[in-house]
């Protein structure tokens, strides 16, 4: 897959490429992806609204309070993916820098004015009940800083002289570290998938990649032995290692997740009719556990449908990087792809039993603004990768 992204490397004329296609914009949209992401929003919306609508009832308070937040952040999320797609290709390179900034500005503040939400110091309270999570939007920050950094050291020919590799770990060392002080060691995972992806498209040697991987293992393990992970971090792994363990929170978590999607069967009991939604016997289900509601209510049919289109847009994410003419826009696809595909499978993976339980949210699906703007920002930047695909590259 790697060697089908490789492609050789050409430079752009300083235009627009947009300014010189003859094509109409409409025409040179990816419209599949655009269309998987929609519709995921619209089912994460119905699905939100599933999971928290009795709960609402019984406080007395508007049932569909939820739905309306996330189909605003939905709107809103489309909305800022269409700037993003429309920014002009050099702009999107220059810009770069400050988005990476910016996004350490957040996790700096987090740090200082931030909230704590189960165990992690991640959230910035807003005024009208509104947070945001900084470290969604980090995502992005490393992906265009990274795909910046090694496109413009390939043109200068300088990425077999092994300068490249210390300088992308350099410049996510620093998003990382404050992420881990957080702790969410959910989105650090994130961030090491994301950079190996990378790496391997840009052409770095395989030693390197192999020694990141062994390095990685022997960090996780100290952070293990050294007791440097929270107490409830520890007992999701515990619970991972051995799920009889249900006296632990995250045993007894997956262990009602795994209920309530057995449940659904194949076609699922009905939107609304889910006996263990209903019930609220799934902790965070809107958030962290959205899938049990799928699986529920939709069964093995539905849920199934929701993969589908996951993979049809990993499918549409890594043609568009395939048929990138320059390395930054390459570079760039493979990082959103890494980033869903590391996202969806750790998400659905521990509602099933087959990876530890994290904070990650499963992407367009799981309630949060800040989740959902990300995740449509990351579909901005590959249309706008895929509207440049459209016009043949020229050498200079």
């Amino acid at each position: 897959m790697v060697e089908l992204i490789r492609r050789p490397t050409t430079t752009l004329r300083p235009i627009d490429a947009a300014l010189r296609s003859s094509e109409p914009w409409w025409r040179v949209v990816d419209w599949v992806l655009a269309g998987c992401a929609l519709v995921l929003g619209v089912i994460g919306s119905l699905l939100v609204w599933s999971a928290t609508r009795t709960r609402q009832i019984d406080l007395g308070a508007d049932p569909r309070a939820y739905l309306k937040r996330q189909v605003l952040n939905l709107a809103l999320g489309l909305v800022l993916g269409v700037i993003v797609a429309a920014v002009e290709y050099r702009a999107l390179r220059r810009w770069a820098p400050v988005v990476y900034a910016a996004s350490c500005i957040g996790l700096l503040a987090v740090l200082a004015v931030g909230t704590t939400v189960n165990g992690a110091h991640s959230w910035i309270a807003l005024p009208a009940g509104f947070e945001v999570q900084p470290s969604e939007f980090a995502k992005l920050g490393l992906i265009v800083s990274m795909a910046l950094l090694l496109a413009e050291r390939r043109r200068r020919d300088d990425l077999r002289r092994g300068f490249d590799v210390p300088l992308a770990l350099g410049l996510a060392a620093v998003p990382m570290g404050l992420i881990m002080l957080q702790p969410d060691v959910g989105t650090v995972f994130v961030f090491v998938f994301v950079i190996l992806a990378m790496l391997s498209v840009a052409g770095v040697s395989w030693r390197w990649i192999v020694g990141l991987v062994a390095l990685g293992v022997v960090v996780a393990y100290l952070s293990v032995a050294l007791h440097i992970l929270k107490n409830y971090q520890l007992d999701r792994f515990k619970a991972f290692a051995n799920p009889a363990a249900q006296n632990l929170d995250a045993g007894y978590n997956v262990h009602q997740a795994k209920i309530a999607i057995g449940s659904g069967g194949l076609t699922g009991t009905g939107l609304f009719q889910g006996s263990q939604t209903n019930g609220r016997f799934v902790p965070e289900q809107q958030t962290d556990f959205i899938f049990t509601v799928a699986g529920e209510e939709f069964g093995l049919l539905g849920a199934g449908a929701i993969v589908v289109l996951f993979a049809i847009m990993l499918w549409r994410a890594l043609r568009i990087a395939g048929h990138s003419p320059d390395l930054f826009g390459r570079l760039v696809a493979v990082g959103v792809a890494a980033w869903f595909v590391c996202q969806v499978f750790v998400n659905i993976g521990m509602t099933l039993g087959i990876m530890p339980v994290t904070g990650l949210p499963l992407p367009f699906l799981s309630y949060g603004g800040s989740a959902m703007f990300a995740n449509c920002v990351a579909v901005g930047l590959l249309q706008n990768v895929q509207m440049r695909n459209a016009i043949a590259p020229l050498r200079v």
